[in-house]
């Protein structure tokens, strides 16, 4: 089988200017290496993301993938949806991470259809959907138009759909944020990654990566219409969310 990830070592040697981050071929290339050493509880979201959209999946409906990368939450539905006549739709706004990700889709030869589209997600019209996932997408979007995309999607589900919104967080609390970033290099480092590599790839997030409280995200997802709204998972200064329409 083709290798398709390489090991993360993008940061390794110094960087004089540190550019802002970007889903370019060279991120596509070690993306899953990186994000599962970046995001501690990664492999666990993803392996739940499947079981949670398989609960609340609904028959000949629309499985939407918003920022899906190279597929891994598209792959996760794939596996445990069973209702008749379900379709994923996996969005992204990079070409290269898309490229990548048609072959692992190629590879794995998903159960449930995956249909792949080139697109800002701002620019997506959400319909007929039963479950919806922004998998560590929507922070970075701009923060005056993550309610935008919030309020398409809510528009765009059936009764009873579900969104299942992933995200790197903040707190109220500096001193609590500052204790969680501590924590989370430390994760970083115990992944193997160096001291320089971890402050320039913050650098590098900085100007990109925009994360809010949980509190900021359960009040927007009520403020669209989401009648239920709960964090299901939280791993240091990342969590999942479940909000049902």
């Amino acid at each position: 089988m083709k290798q398709l990830s390489d090991h993360d070592s993008l940061y390794l040697e110094p960087r004089q200017p540190v550019g802002d981050f970007q889903f370019d071929a060279d991120v596509a290339r070690v993306f899953p290496d990186m994000i599962r050493r970046s995001v501690p509880g990664y492999p666990v979201i993803v392996a739940l993301l499947g079981i949670l959209a398989a609960r609340h999946v609904q028959p000949h409906t629309l499985c939407y993938d918003l920022g899906c990368s190279l597929g891994a939450a598209s792959l996760s539905m794939a596996r445990h949806i069973q209702q008749p006549g379900c379709r994923i739709v996996g969005v992204d706004n990079s070409s290269a991470m898309l490229q990548r990700c048609r072959e692992i889709l190629g590879q794995s030869r998903p159960r449930a259809p995956v249909d792949l589209m080139c697109a800002d997600v701002l620019q997506v019209n959400i319909e007929r959907a039963s479950v919806v996932v922004l998998n560590f997408t929507l922070q970075f979007i701009d923060c005056t138009r993550r309610i935008e995309l919030l309020a398409n999607i809510h528009q765009g589900l059936v009764p009873g759909g579900a969104l299942i919104l992933s995200e790197k967080i903040t707190f109220a609390d500096p001193r609590q944020t500052e204790r969680f970033t501590h924590l989370h290099h430390a994760f970083k480092g115990a992944e193997g990654y160096s001291d320089l590599e971890i402050s320039q790839k913050r650098t590098a997030l900085e100007r990109v990566l925009y994360p809010e409280t949980i509190e900021t995200h359960l009040e927007r997802l009520r403020a669209v219409g989401f009648s239920s709204c709960d964090v299901w998972f939280q791993c240091l200064n990342f969590m999942s969310i479940l909000a049902l329409k």
